[in-house]
């Protein structure tokens, strides 16, 4: 994901001085990490220089750059080759330059944070309309195909998602906060597609969208070496559209 999502950041107090030099030590290491190119969607705020600010607030610069800190510690951690099991939040404090307490800060604990490492380093999620149907579920099937491209393309991402599949709380975490509103979302493009006469509306709407997303998704996860080409989205869903019958047998069908 080009840019750091932090949806599941966390609220809290200002602290005192000691964590404000710990924040502004992890902005030097998210700079060092291409901090500045890669600063969070929706930051979290953080004290100002030495002042008292007894309500953080999102959007701060200082704030963004000890997320993106800790977001790049816990990459350089696993491309160390750190696994994730293996991470603690007080060892990804250490190395982001931070004190605990901002992490959890924007965090509830480590399974929430890695969610927020996978989302970081996919391509980001594009916008839809979320009133047209075919046209939307086409742009989420691009999607769907792109972060193949990338997870292929990244040993480390792939690595991240094999381990993952085997934390079955993490996996969890990340399923709830990812992948089912992903699925929710071309589901309901889906009905729309059906509603505005672009598909069968005496189909099982939940079938539809399998036969879909279930042809991306085997080109992408459950073959590897599969070729991902530019049209490959257009192919499926003209293929789809047409039927897969002979022209004259699906004639016949008609008559019958």
């Amino acid at each position: 994901m080009g840019a750091a999502q932090g949806g599941a950041a966390q609220g809290g107090a200002a602290q005192g001085g000691a964590d404000d030099g710990a924040t502004a030590s992890g902005a030097d290491t998210g700079a060092a990490h291409g901090g500045a190119d890669r600063c969070p969607a929706d930051p979290c705020a953080a004290p100002g220089d030495g002042a008292a600010d007894p309500e953080p607030r999102r959007g701060r610069p200082r704030s963004a750059a000890a997320e993106r800190a800790i977001l790049d510690a816990v990459i350089a951690l696993l491309e160390a080759g750190e696994p994730l099991a293996g991470l603690s939040i007080e060892r990804i404090a250490r190395t982001a330059g931070v004190g605990k307490a901002t992490i959890y800060r924007r965090w509830t604990g480590k399974e929430e944070l890695f969610v927020d490492v996978v989302r970081d380093m996919e391509p980001v999620d594009p916008p839809v309309s979320g009133t047209e149907g075919l046209a939307d579920l086409r742009i989420m099937l691009e999607s769907l195909r792109t972060r193949g491209l990338a997870q292929r393309s990244s040993v480390l991402l792939h690595n991240i998602f094999a381990q993952m599949k085997s934390h079955p709380k993490l996996w969890d975490e990340y399923f709830g906060t990812v992948i089912a509103p992903r699925r929710a979302a071309v589901l309901a493009a889906v009905r729309r597609a059906v509603a505005a006469g672009e598909l069968r509306d005496d189909l099982d709407v939940e079938l539809i969208d399998d036969l879909f997303v279930g042809a991306v998704l085997v080109r992408t996860v459950h073959r590897p070496d599969a070729p991902l080409p530019d049209d490959l989205v257009d192919r499926i869903i003209t293929t789809l559209l047409q039927g897969l019958a002979p022209a004259a047998a699906a004639s016949s069908a008609g008559r019958a």
